[in-house]
């Protein structure tokens, strides 16, 4: 019995693996003539399995096929000098929708060293396309749609806020116009944090940024001669998740309310220090003035709801308040100490 040389079982066992492919697969001749398509690719493209050995990549199908710059790309491949790697093309046929195809293509081994054989590979990426479409779309709607609903929100707020100043304009007793100023400074502070949240895209926040257009926002509605009283910020480059920021920002435009409700009764000027520095994952908070000072004894103030905010808040991002006389004034610090934080957790759990 006649031996059959290797080189002719390899080819033929090369033919026989992109016949029955699972995956759309040309083998083409150096001159891009097809000498084997997969069951596959005939049925993704519609041709005739029948009648596509020894045509031209660019006679197949109704002529669809016909692009120079895959052909260029082809013959690039055969000659050694390039591959196909993830090449996109679009296949127009009439009356049929654009598919979005990716190519690969190189040189093959079947054994004949006298013929170089390429082979292509397709991968229809259509409906991959089409789905990222549709989430961009999504994407850009619920922008729009967050947009207009932080728009109505300020607008209430404003609404809100005007309501109260109006109310306290018309009580008699001290205590509730007082209680009644303190509910629209906390009310007009939400609303600079909200207007600097809707300028923020999803992702971290600058807190250098943030807090300086919160801490001009705050000085705009409360501070009636800035040449007098000023806030001034000192924040690193970290930045924060927008959850975090929201907490930080309303942290902050507590203690600087209580600065300017009670740290400057009679002094002729002031400063308001807002002070953020971070080192991997500690860091700390400070907001300082230069003001009279913390009354002790007596006189010391009763904590009101903004000591409760500002500590419901800190103890929310694991840190811990410390009071302290900033000579002159007062100094309020949140710190946050990772390691500390894992060791208390830690001794909890025991």
């Amino acid at each position: 019995m006649e031996q059959i040389p290797t080189e002719q079982m390899e080819a033929a066992s090369t033919l026989a693996v992109v016949v029955s492919s699972n995956e759309p697969l040309l083998l083409l001749s150096e001159d891009q003539k097809v000498i084997a398509a997969s069951a596959s690719f005939c049925r993704a493209f519609d041709i005739d399995s029948r009648n596509v050995t020894r045509k031209h990549v660019r006679e197949l199908g109704n002529g669809e096929w016909d692009m120079p710059n895959l052909a260029s790309l082809l013959a690039a491949t055969a000659s050694g000098s390039a591959q196909i790697e993830a090449y996109e093309i679009d296949l127009r046929r009439p009356g049929q929708g654009v598919r979005n195809l990716i190519v690969n293509a190189r040189t093959l081994d079947d054994g004949d060293r006298s013929r170089v054989r390429v082979l292509m590979a397709v991968n229809d990426v259509t409906e991959a396309r089409a789905e990222a479409r549709m989430k961009d779309e999504l994407v850009r709607r619920n922008a729009i749609l967050l947009q207009e609903v932080q728009h109505r929100v300020a607008n209430s707020l404003q609404i809100i806020a005007s309501v109260l100043m109006q109310s306290a304009r018309r009580v008699q007793s001290e205590e509730v116009r007082g209680h009644l100023r303190n509910a629209h400074s906390r009310v007009m502070s939400i609303a600079a944090l909200q207007r600097q949240l809707s300028t923020t895209k999803s992702g971290p926040v600058d807190l250098r940024a943030y807090l300086t257009q919160l801490a001009q926002s705050l000085g705009a509605s409360m501070i009636e001669d800035p040449d007098k009283l000023s806030i001034s910020v000192n924040v690193d480059d970290s930045t924060v998740g927008p959850d975090v920021s929201v907490s930080l920002g309303l942290i902050v435009t507590e203690l600087v309310i209580n600065a300017l409700k009670h740290a400057f009764p009679d002094q002729p000027s002031g400063v308001i220090l807002i002070d953020y520095h971070a080192a991997g994952d500690d860091w700390t908070l400070s907001v300082t003035d230069n003001g009279i000072g913390m009354p002790e004894g007596k006189d010391a103030p009763k904590a009101g709801l903004g000591t409760g905010i500002v500590e419901a808040l800190s103890k929310n991002l694991l840190g811990e308040i410390e009071v302290s006389n900033a000579g002159p004034g007062t100094a309020v610090t949140i710190r946050h100490r990772e390691n500390a934080n894992s060791k208390n957790m830690l001794s909890d759990a025991v």
